[in-house]
């Protein structure tokens, strides 16, 4: 008989987020470790994993047999059926079987999927696109994901390809994107485009709080919202920007999917959603039918941080709804 408790995770290019959910689907344990701090090749990430998951066990004193299943959300172009990564680009993992290492370290089934349409699975299954039937999902961050969730089923599309909506091209004259395209959604309204916009007006000798605080292409959300406090123009002026690109985008889906519900979600709504969300509201109708506007709701994740957890956990008890079938 399988054991009651589920070990869910959110794999990201420098962390990995680690709960232990009871079967009450309520989280008992939860551990944050760095996908960096042993390099980052493939079987270092993948141990970090491996360790995540063992200690996280250890910590809350479980046995193999306590484990009814793993289950994750990652980045990239992930293939559910097989638990192949495709491609991930903050992860170094092409083609790349993470199922089988970890089955057969744990002796347990393991579930991965996009770390995105974990997260929008996740406010459907638990959070505030509960009792929705048709949700898009738009979550903003270092990049920007996407997820898309059809008369109540994930739609991932041929090849587990599907949600790419940061990559809707809103400018072909606008910035490069890092895909190769330019005037990405993604260039515009994650962290990556807002620090370029940043980075780009410190140089022409405008001051920002954000000016140094931007390594590696992007800053922290907590120094975006303290920035806000401040009264930061530029960084106002990024944040600006990034709503009217998400409303435009926002608009385009509404009249393409004609949706109960458009889910933000992500660290950068986790920080800032307040702000964010009122701005892409006071837009997005300019970008929409009037015909189809007035049956979407516009909302923020209500998971936080955790919605991709609970992603992770609705791909395992989905699994096992079908299984008792």
């Amino acid at each position: 008989m399988a054991g009651k408790y589920n070990v869910c995770l959110d794999i990201g290019g420098t962390k990995v987020l680690g709960a232990i959910f009871n079967d009450q689907n309520e989280i008992i344990y939860r551990l944050k470790k760095s996908t960096k701090e042993n390099g980052d090749d493939v079987v270092n990430v993948e141990q970090i994993i491996i360790n995540t998951v063992a200690e996280m066990m250890k910590e809350a004193k479980l046995k193999k047999s306590d484990i009814n299943a793993i289950s994750a959300g990652a980045p990239g172009v992930i293939d559910s059926d097989t638990g192949i990564v495709f491609f991930s680009p903050n992860l170094p993992w092409r083609n790349y079987d993470i199922r089988t290492p970890i089955e057969k370290k744990f002796g347990t089934k393991f579930y991965i999927g996009n770390d995105v349409n974990c997260g929008v699975l996740g406010e459907y299954k638990y959070g505030v696109a509960q009792g929705y039937k048709n949700v898009i999902g738009i979550f903003p961050g270092t990049g920007m994901g996407g997820g898309i969730i059809i008369n109540g089923e994930l739609y991932t599309g041929t090849g587990f390809k599907a949600g790419e909506i940061g990559h809707m091209v809103l400018d072909p004259e606008g910035p490069l994107c890092g895909c190769g395209q330019c005037g990405c959604l993604e260039a515009f309204s994650s962290k990556k485009g807002m620090s370029a916009y940043i980075v780009q007006q410190v140089a022409r000798g405008r001051e920002s709080f954000l000016g140094d605080k931007i390594e590696n292409g992007v800053f922290r959300s907590k120094y975006l919202k303290k920035a806000l406090k401040m009264n930061d123009k530029v960084a106002m002026e990024a944040v600006e920007r990034s709503c009217h690109y998400m409303a435009v985008a926002s608009g385009s889906l509404i009249n393409i999917f004609s949706p109960d519900l458009i889910v933000y979600g992500g660290g950068i709504m986790e920080a800032c959603g307040e702000i964010f969300l009122e701005k892409i509201l006071d837009e997005v109708d300019k970008y929409c039918m009037p015909s189809i506007r007035p049956t979407v709701e516009l909302k923020r994740a209500g998971l936080g941080d955790d919605s991709v957890l609970y992603g992770a956990l609705a791909m395992i008890t989905d699994s096992d709804k079908k299984k008792a079938q």
